[in-house]
């Protein structure tokens, strides 16, 4: 296993569709393997492949307090979306430091693979279905802080193309 970069906003490759992953073979277990290796280091919830330029539809998810239920969702499509809303701040490991409100549906049910190629049905609420739906939207080529207003999406932009500055300094 081995960690892999993460993109950071407002890299253009973030804003890339992802592509239908072909087959469940040996080099997916593997990025997968590598998804949740990172995922967990950085201490996210969830990871779509997109944020490790790899656009396939692949995400990794993992929103248990111990961190031993490990989601993977291969293809995902939502099937369902309740016409509740529920609006909460989100972050993301694209967006370090970053948090704003974002509107969700309250609840879905996703259909994709599993990290076996076996398909499913997944119902999700509350914060598993905040998280589906985010990682959706990577997969997609949007960001979370593209629901966000012009302005407040520019200061982030500025503050992170700094921050980028800063680390590159020798």
């Amino acid at each position: 296993m081995a960690l892999l970069p993460i993109l950071r906003y407002p890299d253009p490759r973030l804003h890339k569709v992802a592509q239908p992953v072909q087959a469940v073979d040996a080099r997916i277990r593997a990025l997968i393997a590598d998804m949740f290796e990172t995922m967990y280091e950085a201490h996210g919830i969830g990871l779509a492949a997109t944020q490790v330029d790899v656009h396939e539809r692949l995400i990794v998810i993992d929103v248990s307090e111990q961190r031993n239920e490990p989601m993977v969702l291969i293809n995902p499509e939502i099937t369902w979306g309740s016409a509740e809303r529920l609006r909460g701040d989100e972050g993301c490991l694209s967006v370090p430091g970053v948090y704003d409100g974002v509107e969700r549906a309250a609840a879905v049910t996703v259909s994709a693979l599993d990290g076996e190629g076996q398909s499913r049905s997944i119902p999700a609420e509350g914060l598993l279905a905040v998280c589906i739906q985010h990682e959706m939207d990577h997969l997609m080529g949007k960001v979370f802080v593209d629901y966000l207003s012009p302005l407040k999406r520019n200061r982030i932009k500025s503050k992170l193309l700094k921050q980028l500055r800063e680390e590159a300094r020798p």
